[in-house]
């Protein structure tokens, strides 16, 4: 079980994250980002290559796609809210919607 990020983790860690398109949903302590790609045919490809990582992590995100776009949350149940598995995730499907040229939107 991954521990939840401490005070000093969250201040150095999110605010980067949050500058990307990231929010953070504190009801949930949870981090969200809505990404828009060219088609479903993308949208679906970044899925397949989250998933696989996601996997690899034994981290899943909590999403949905609806044509071009992929609403994903990420938060860690285990320890009750972020933690570093959701820093790390986070940053890769960054990685990811840059290299499928997706933006991120409202």
């Amino acid at each position: 079980m991954a521990p939840a990020l401490t005070p000093d983790e969250r201040t150095a860690l999110l605010p980067p994250l949050l500058a990307e398109g990231w929010a953070h949903d504190q009801t949930r302590d949870a981090i969200t980002k809505r990404l828009k790609f060219k088609n479903f045919s993308q949208a679906w490809a970044a899925m397949s290559r989250i998933a696989l990582l996601a996997e690899v992590m034994d981290h899943h995100p909590e999403w949905a796609n609806v044509y071009n776009r992929l609403d994903i949350t990420l938060t860690t149940h285990s320890a009750g809210g972020l933690s570093n598995l959701d820093i790390t995730l986070a940053r890769k499907i960054d990685q990811i919607a840059a290299e499928m040229s997706a933006s991120a939107t409202a």
